[in-house]
C-alpha cells in the first residue's frame, strides 16, 4: 500500500455558496473533502495536512514558495511514495510550473483542484482528488516531474494551461495533448516528457513583470517599469514574437539598463522564432539581445524567468537557462 500525502491549499475544491452573499467562499476543510472521497483507502494510505485555505488569487510568490518549503519538509519527514497538493485553479499552472523548475524527486508531485464549488451539481473535487491520489499512487508517475490532474487528464506542469473559465477540462496542453488519462482507478500515459530543467533555489526574484502586446502600443510603459526598478520584463507579442515599432525603444532602453527581456507569443499555440527581420519583428528583437522563450505562455514565462534570475547574474547564463536546446539551430540566423 502506497503512502500518498495529500496537503489542502484552498481553491474552488474547499468552497461553498454563503446563502447571504450568494457566492462561493471558503468552507470545506481537507477532512471534508477526504470523507467525500470514498474507497481511496483501497489504493493508498492517505495522510492529510491543512496547509491553507487561499483562494487562487490570494496565492502570492511569497506563498508559493512557503508552500515549496512545506511540501519538501513533508517529504523529507514522511517519506511519502507520492503527493498530492489542492489549488485554486487560477493560478495552478504558476505554482505547478514554479515546483517543477525548482524541486528535484522521484516522487510524483501532482497538482488538483476543482471547476465547480461543493455547492454546484457535478462538484468534481472529490473526484479529480480521488484521481489524483491514484496517479500519484502509480509507480508509472515516478520521474515525470510535478503532473497536473483534473477530469481524468494527466498534464505536466511545464505544458499545461488554464484554457477555460468554467469547463471541467479548462486545463490543456497545446499542441501536444495530455500526457496520459486515468481511467477505472488505473493511470495510462500516452507519452513521455523528457525534457526538464530543474534547479534548487533558496529565494525567488520576484520583481520581474508581463506585458501584453496590443496594436499601437508605444514603449511607454516599458520605459516605466525599467526605471521603477524591475529586473526582468516578460513581452506576450504578436505571432512569432514580433512587437510594434513604436516599442522597440523601450526594448532597447530595457536591454541597456541589464533589464531582461524575454519575448513569447500572445497566441494559444505556437513558438516565437526569429521569422521576420523589420523593426520590430523577432528577428530584430533577437538581434538586439532578448530571450526567446518558445511555447510558453506569459505567466508561465514569468515564473521561469524569476527562476532564472534566482539562480544567475550573467544575462549569458540567464539566457543559456532559458532557452537550453530550444535555439541552437538559429543562433547564427535568428
Amino acid at each position: 500500500m502506497k503512502k500518498i500525502i495529500v496537503i489542502f491549499n484552498g481553491g474552488t475544491i474547499s468552497m461553498k455558496v454563503d446563502p447571504k452573499i450568494k457566492a462561493a467562499v471558503p468552507s470545506l476543510t481537507g477532512e471534508e473533502i477526504m470523507h467525500m472521497v470514498t474507497g481511496i483507502e483501497k489504493h493508498a494510505e492517505v495522510i492529510s495536512y491543512n496547509f491553507s485555505s487561499f483562494p487562487s488569487p490570494h496565492m502570492t510568490l511569497e506563498k508559493m514558495m512557503e508552500l515549496r518549503a512545506f511540501t519538501l519538509k513533508v517529504i523529507q519527514d514522511d517519506q511519502p511514495d507520492g503527493v498530492v497538493i489542492t489549488h485554486g485553479t487560477d493560478t495552478l499552472e504558476e505554482t505547478a510550473f514554479l515546483f517543477d523548475l525548482t524541486i528535484d524527486t522521484e516522487i510524483p508531485i501532482v497538482f488538483t483542484g476543482a471547476m465547480r464549488s461543493g455547492s454546484e451539481l457535478g462538484y468534481d473535487g472529490p473526484s479529480n482528488l480521488a484521481q489524483s491520489i491514484v496517479t500519484a499512487s502509480s509507480k508509472e508517475s515516478r520521474n515525470r516531474g510535478v503532473l497536473v490532474c483534473l477530469n481524468g487528464e494527466l498534464n505536466a506542469a511545464q505544458e499545461v494551461t488554464k484554457t477555460n473559465s468554467l469547463s471541467l477540462n479548462a486545463f490543456r496542453t497545446p499542441t501536444f495533448g495530455p500526457l496520459g488519462i486515468v481511467d477505472n482507478n488505473r493511470v495510462i500515459y500516452y507519452r513521455s516528457n523528457d525534457i526538464r530543467q530543474v534547479h534548487d533555489i533558496d529565494h525567488l526574484v520576484s520583481n520581474v513583470e508581463l506585458v501584453k502586446t496590443v496594436a499601437g502600443m508605444d514603449s511607454s510603459y516599458l520605459k516605466f517599469l525599467v526605471d521603477k526598478g524591475t529586473k526582468g520584463i516578460v513581452i506576450e507579442a504578436f505571432g512569432r514574437g514580433n512587437v510594434p515599432p513604436q516599442m522597440v525603444e523601450g526594448i532597447r532602453y530595457a536591454l541597456s539598463q541589464k533589464v531582461h527581456v524575454v519575448i513569447v507569443s500572445r497566441c494559444y499555440e505556437g513558438r516565437v522564432f526569429g521569422s521576420y527581420g523589420y523593426e520590430g519583428g523577432g528577428k530584430h528583437l533577437r538581434n538586439m539581445g532578448v530571450i526567446f522563450g518558445d511555447a510558453l505562455p506569459g505567466q508561465k514565462a514569468r515564473i521561469k524567468l524569476m527562476v532564472a534570475l534566482s539562480i544567475y547574474d550573467d544575462p549569458e547564463d540567464v539566457r543559456e537557462w532559458f532557452e537550453k536546446d530550444l535555439y541552437l539551430e538559429d543562433s547564427d540566423n535568428a
